[in-house]
């Protein structure tokens, strides 16, 4: 690909009459008709055309040369990332019928004044299969099983666990088939509470069989309060569901299963039961992505010689998915051709293509002249006059598909029976391309690293090229196993309001961990163990008590340090320079305070206290004036508070 030249002409013609007048005053003195008329004018302003164009011609050689080395070390602009998000499709009303959604189903954030709407589409089929309760059975913590459908068909107090429930209790609901990527409805009718469960915390998982072990299942709105009350709870089933055999009743299966309860958190006492229970299918999860799938694009006509390239309509070509399918018309009708890095090993008979995802320009194969004068092919040639089309590839990325939560609230396309969509994540993985000032950047580290991993700083920037929507990645030696390396990836996210970032979305995509991991597996050193992981996050959790003034409205002031707290303690754009939050810098008590004070102005900061949490349970410690983090950590903004008071009397102006 030929890289944009610059236009690197810094002087103008102008500039340049004015530059020999000013050295006639100073050479010539006598001389002072500077007329345009004047001969002399005259000979200046025909050699400073001339000049000009020399001096455009010369400043344009260094930076030419430049992009041109790029070329031949074929450095190659990386196209756009498209973002991704998983989208809940709700119906209108449990149906009878399997409700399927078409791959290519389009959803949209709603459009605003001066804001065009975003584009998604789902990347599979979804199938929102319906279902009901077949088996309702109850298992404890040894194992021992009992099945409870004819007492809850006759209306009986159902217990759902032992009468003092243990930890590995559990619930089961038996369905009729699997019903994988669906957001099933569990209603249930409790007559009996749970006595000593915190009906807004109780210790209780929902699981889903995958065909080999109990998958954790994300839940929704629990109406029921840890099974305390009539209600439902929504659970979002995962793609692994599979139909499998218990009891002797084969079909899908789901658990609500007892777990050990967090310090603090209350458990039970006595086992909650039901009278009543129903499961029924309210809707399906899909993968959508800011992507449009083109098809049957044409390219051009063959005029069969080697070298030949075409260029597609509509750049550029998306490659982190599958590869565009490129098709050559023959008598046999349309052949597929094969998408390669290079023809370096390509033979005279391969049918190999490669493609500039960024401009979009597909390249046949060169003919390579050898020493002795013959030509040697690096791959078919298509025959002359046959038709060159791309069957399917993929367009569209950048930044602007990483809307938040709730951002995805549209259905574009017309699907029978579904009455709203929503993103519950904010999507993320949309990068821009990239420009040749980041190439040119680029092409040094390249040079350096050959593409091997030796140094920490090799392994950073080939899993950076491997996973371009990554915000932040560290190389640190494994401290526990010689030889070993950890590679901490952080992705990008966008915050919800207020900067509050949740820590799922710090949490990298399986994705984009085996795309590191591939990338890595082929650079680094023989005898090197890679572990790709993120990184370790330490919860920090700040309290504030402010004292307002007479006149300070105090939501504002609450939501200036809020802000401020989120915003500095932050892994991806917090930190003394706003670039993330460094590696294994401590928190301390004194830059906390500053940070407040500077976000509230003039409101007294009467008090500050740090603790140090766990963001996954939640647990904090004693409050603290330090906290350390692991060289391979990040701080992590857990609930903060921040509480206004009004100023004591004798401070009041």
């Amino acid at each position: 690909m030929a890289l944009p030249s610059p236009n690197l002409d810094d002087r103008r013609f102008q500039q340049l009459v004015d530059e020999a007048k000013r050295y006639v005053q100073q050479r010539a003195p006598e001389w002072t008709d500077h007329n345009v008329s004047d001969p002399g004018v005259t000979l200046i302003e025909t050699f400073a055309y001339l000049v000009d164009q020399l001096l455009y011609r010369l400043n344009r050689v260094p930076e030419k040369n430049y992009l041109a080395f790029l070329d031949l070390l074929d450095i190659r602009l990386f196209p756009p990332g498209a973002a991704s998000a998983e989208v809940d499709f709700w119906l209108s009303a449990p149906q009878p019928e399997t409700v399927v959604l078409a791959a290519g189903t389009e959803v949209t954030t709603a459009a605003g004044e001066t804001e065009e709407a975003v584009v998604f589409a789902t990347t599979e089929q979804l199938r929102i299969v319906p279902s009901e309760l077949t088996r309702l059975v109850t298992v404890e913590r040894t194992g021992e099983q009992t099945d409870r459908t004819a007492a809850l068909a006759e209306a009986l107090d159902v217990p759902c666990f032992q009468a003092a429930p243990e930890p590995g209790d559990a619930l089961l609901f038996g369905l009729p088939t699997a019903v994988p990527r669906c957001v099933v409805a569990v209603r249930l009718d409790s007559r009996v509470e749970g006595v000593g469960v915190d009906p807004r915390q109780p210790p209780l998982a929902w699981e889903a069989w995958d065909g080999g072990r109990w998958q954790r299942c994300e839940t929704g709105t629990d109406t029921t309060g840890g099974l305390n009350r009539p209600g439902e709870v929504i659970v979002y089933v995962p793609a692994g569901h599979t139909a499998s055999v218990v009891g002797g009743v084969r079909g899908g299966w789901l658990r609500c299963r007892v777990v050990e309860p967090e310090p603090g958190q209350p458990f039970y006492s006595v086992s909650p039961t039901v009278r009543e229970a129903a499961v029924f299918t309210i809707g399906g999860t899909m993968t959508v992505e800011h992507a449009e799938t083109v098809t049957d694009a044409p390219l051009g006509t063959s005029e069969g010689v080697a070298g030949q390239s075409f260029r597609l309509d509509r750049p550029p070509v998306l490659l982190d998915g599958p590869p565009p399918v490129v098709e050559v018309s023959s008598a046999d009708g349309w052949q597929p051709w094969q998408v390669v890095e290079d023809f370096g090993r390509s033979g005279p008979a391969d049918r190999h293509v490669q493609v500039d995802a960024t401009t979009g320009r597909f390249t046949f194969a060169p003919a390579l002249r050898e020493a002795d004068g013959t030509l040697r092919a690096c791959g078919a040639v298509p025959p002359k006059g046959a038709h060159i089309r791309v069957a399917s590839y993929r367009t569209g990325g950048g930044p602007q598909g990483n809307v938040a939560r709730g951002a995805i609230n549209v259905l574009r396309s017309s699907v029978p029976y579904v009455a709203e969509v929503g993103n519950r994540e904010a999507a993320r993985g949309g990068v821009a391309g990239e420009t040749v000032a980041d190439a040119r950047l680029r092409a040094p580290r390249a040079l350096r690293t050959q593409g091997r991993a030796v140094t920490a700083d090799d392994h950073e920037i080939i899993a950076r090229q491997a996973a371009p929507s990554l915000r932040r990645v560290r190389c640190l030696p494994a401290a526990d196993e010689p030889g070993a390396v950890r590679v901490l990836v952080v992705p990008d996210a966008v915050a919800d309001e207020g900067d509050l970032l949740r820590f799922e979305q710090l949490v990298p995509s399986d994705q984009v961990l085996r795309a590191v991991t591939g990338a890595l597996d082929e650079a680094r050193l023989i005898g090197t163990r890679l572990v790709v992981e993120p990184p370790v996050y330490q919860g920090v959790t700040v309290v504030a008590r402010l004292s307002a003034r007479t006149g300070d409205a105090p939501d504002a002031v609450r939501d200036a340090a809020l802000a401020a707290l989120f915003r500095y303690l932050n892994p991806l754009h917090g930190g003394p320079a706003g670039d993330g939050w460094p590696f294994g810098r401590p928190v301390q008590y004194g830059e906390v305070f500053g940070v407040v004070q500077r976000a509230v102005g003039d409101v007294l900061v009467e008090e500050i206290r740090m603790f140090a949490a766990d963001p996954i349970t939640g647990r904090r410690g004693s409050p603290v004036d330090r906290i350390d983090i692991g060289p391979g950590a990040l701080v992590f903004s857990y609930r903060h508070q921040v509480v206004v008071t009004g100023a004591a009397p004798q401070d009041r102006p």
